[in-house]
C-alpha cells in the first residue's frame, strides 16, 4: 500500500509538500498540487484515517444522541446537522438511545474515548448533572433548554402559550393539552404554560405520553368517552393532532366544530390537514447546534433561544357551539 513517501517520489516533491496537499494547506503551487494528486490516483493512495486523527487529535466527527430517528421531531433537527456536517466537511454519528439510560451512557463514553469530537443532545432520560462531567473530554450542546449550558432550543412556554391563547381568541374556555413525557424539560414547560393562560385548566383534559399518531388516536377515544370534556386541545405535534383527528371523524365527530385542535411542529401533515400549528424551526435548531459543538469557544456560547411561528390553517380555530 502507497504512503506518503510514495507520494512524494512520484510526484517529485517533498514529503511536507504531500502533506499540505493532503491536508489542503493553501501554500502550495498548483503544478506542484497537480503532481500530488496525479500520483494518487496512480499509486491508488488511500489516507489512513486513524493515524490522521491521532496526529491532529481530531476525528471530523460529530455524535448525535436522540431518542428515536424516526420521530418528526428528531428526524427534523438531525437532518439540520447532517446539512451542516456535509457542509463543513464533518462526519455525524447517530445514537438512538429509546431514553434508556444504559444506552446514553454508551453514547458518553464514545465521547469520552474520543470516538467523536463534540456531541449533541436531541433529547435525554439521564440527569444533565451526569452528563456535564463528560465536557471535559469535548463540546456538549443540547437541544433544550437547560441552565448555564450550552444549548440550542425553542422556549416551550412561550410557545405553547401563543398556541392556547389562539384557542381563547376564538371563544375556547374548556382547553385541554397534550404532552409527550410528563417529566422532561419541555413538557414541564408547557404544563407551566396551560397552568399560567387557561383559568379553567383541568388535570382530566392534560393527555400525556403523546408522541405519535397511534397515541392521538388513543386520546381522542379516551375524550369521546368523558362526560365533561374539553372542546378544544392543544397538542405535543401534527402527528399527535392528526391521530386526534383522523380518529374523531371516523367516530363521526366534527372538526373543529366538535373539537377544535392546535397542532405543533409546523409539519407537512399541518398543511395536508389544514391545520393550525405552533411552526417550530428544527432544521435551524440543528443547524445552529452542530455550529456551536465545532466553535472553538463553545463553553462561552451564549443560548440560543429559537423564535416559532403560529401558522393558522382553518379546521382548529372555530368557535365551539
Amino acid at each position: 500500500m502507497a504512503n506518503i513517501r510514495d507520494l512524494a517520489r512520484e510526484a517529485d516533491v517533498s514529503v511536507t509538500t504531500v502533506s499540505r496537499v493532503l491536508n489542503d494547506h493553501p501554500y502550495v503551487a498548483e503544478d506542484k498540487r497537480q503532481a500530488v494528486r496525479d500520483a494518487i490516483i496512480k499509486l491508488g493512495y488511500i489516507r489512513n484515517q486513524t493515524a490522521v486523527h491521532l496526529s491532529t487529535g481530531q476525528t471530523k466527527t460529530i455524535g448525535v444522541m436522540l431518542p428515536y430517528v424516526d420521530h418528526p421531531y428528531h428526524a427534523a433537527i438531525l437532518h439540520g446537522i447532517a446539512q451542516s456536517a456535509f457542509e463543513e466537511g464533518y462526519r455525524f454519528l447517530t445514537w438512538q438511545t429509546n431514553y434508556i439510560a444504559s444506552h446514553e451512557q454508551t453514547v458518553l463514553q464514545a465521547l469520552a474515548q474520543r470516538e467523536v469530537d463534540g456531541l449533541i443532545v436531541v433529547s435525554h432520560s439521564l440527569p444533565v448533572d451526569e452528563i456535564l462531567p463528560y465536557e471535559q473530554y469535548g463540546p456538549i450542546v443540547f437541544c433544550e433548554h437547560h441552565e448555564e449550558v450550552s444549548s440550542v432550543y425553542i422556549n416551550h412556554y412561550s410557545a405553547f402559550q401563543s398556541g392556547l391563547k389562539a384557542l381563547q381568541s376564538f371563544g375556547h374556555t374548556h382547553i385541554g393539552i397534550c404532552l409527550g413525557r410528563p417529566d422532561s424539560t419541555n413538557s414541564r414547560a408547557r404544563k407551566r404554560a396551560y397552568q399560567d393562560t387557561v383559568p379553567l385548566a383541568d388535570a382530566e383534559w392534560t393527555y400525556q405520553h403523546a408522541l405519535t399518531i397511534e397515541d392521538g388516536a388513543d386520546i381522542a377515544r379516551k375524550w369521546s368517552n368523558q362526560a365533561y370534556r374539553p372542546t378544544a386541545l392543544l397538542t405535543a405535534s401534527d402527528h399527535v393532532a392528526a391521530g386526534i383527528i383522523l380518529e374523531l371523524r371516523k367516530q363521526g365527530y366534527r372538526v373543529p366544530e366538535d373539537l377544535a385542535v392546535i397542532g405543533f411542529d409546523g409539519s407537512e401533515l399541518a398543511v395536508v390537514l389544514n391545520l393550525t400549528t405552533v411552526a417550530v424551526p428544527y432544521e435551524t435548531i440543528g443547524r445552529q447546534a452542530f455550529s456551536v459543538a465545532i466553535s472553538d469557544n463553545w463553553r462561552q456560547h451564549p443560548q440560543s433561544e429559537i423564535p416559532t411561528t403560529l401558522l393558522s390553517g382553518l379546521t382548529a380555530i372555530k368557535v365551539h357551539d
